[in-house]
């Protein structure tokens, strides 16, 4: 992972930090999610973009403890969640309110949720308007018609099998594909997102069924135009996802004033590449919307 005088003493704090895994059942498959009791104090809730898993959240959740309970779920089809044979945006929004309420939290909870968990999360909200009390999006929005569609071709991958763990390790990649300054994070994330395979060797923890599974997967201008529960943004300023035209649209679409904060030197995966901003940031904008 990195010498370990690189890697700074924060994060061995906060990975080391003991969480419990939890699963509630939710139309026949197991969301798999990590829970940090905290009794007392307000309920936060972390969800990861595609291909990722609770796991990227390791190091931040702890950081955040002082103030909030914590979980990170998985979404079905990645991480330790079950797969289906179809996947849905309201199966998902489904999926997040069975996890709020599985963990115990009250409606005066906070959603936070990156890239694709963003777009799922946009959908509970409308189905569950009472359910939690701020959205929290991160680099998460729908594109404007003004800007040109997404490449999604490098997203729709097959999962590889790899003989060791040594060389997923060696392949590992963001999608989309984007530089970090942080070494040391990328590979504790891809050293938990690998699992056995029956017959050896060690694949990525998604379903590669996932892109000919997918129903009514894409984002709509009225699930935002829709939103009434309170909405806040964090995005970053380089990301290739998240432009100043996404979020002219959002501000178009969405029936209220919402703060929008960019992450200086920060792309898409903003957690990644600015982990202490982000925190900074997104304990400004709970406050904010409290």
């Amino acid at each position: 992972m990195g010498s370990a005088n690189t890697i700074p003493d924060w994060f061995w704090e906060a990975v080391e930090t003991p969480a419990e895994t939890r699963s509630v059942e939710v139309d026949e498959c197991d969301v798999v999610y990590r829970f940090y009791p905290n009794p007392g104090k307000r309920g936060m809730l972390l969800i990861h973009g595609m291909h990722a898993h609770s796991h990227w959240w390791d190091f931040i959740a702890p950081q955040l403890l002082d103030e909030y309970e914590i979980a990170a779920m998985d979404l079905t089809g990645m991480g330790d969640s079950d797969y289906r044979y179809e996947y849905n945006a309201n199966l998902y929004a489904e999926e997040i309110k069975a996890v709020l309420d599985d963990a115990g939290f009250d409606n005066q909870c906070f959603v936070v949720a990156h890239s694709f968990g963003g777009y799922m999360a946009v959908r509970a909200a409308n189905q569950y308007p009472d359910r939690f009390a701020a959205l929290i999006l991160i680099d998460s929005g729908i594109r404007s018609p003004e800007d040109p569609p997404p490449d999604h071709s490098m997203m729709n991958v097959r999962a590889k099998v790899y003989p060791d763990k040594e060389n997923a390790l060696m392949r590992f990649r963001l999608q989309p594909p984007q530089s970090c300054e942080n070494e040391y994070i990328l590979q504790y994330i891809a050293r938990n997102s690998l699992m056995p395979v029956e017959g050896g060797g060690y694949a990525w923890k998604f379903d590669e069924d996932f892109y000919t599974a997918m129903k009514d997967i894409e984002r709509q201008p009225e699930d935002y135009q829709n939103l009434t529960v309170k909405l806040g943004l964090i995005y970053g300023e380089d990301s290739e996802l998240f432009s100043l035209n996404t979020l002219a649209y959002m501000r178009e679409l969405v029936p209220q004033d919402f703060p929008a904060v960019g992450i200086e030197k920060a792309q898409h995966h903003v957690f990644l590449d600015q982990p202490l901003a982000f925190v900074e940031t997104l304990r400004d904008m709970c406050k904010q919307l409290s």
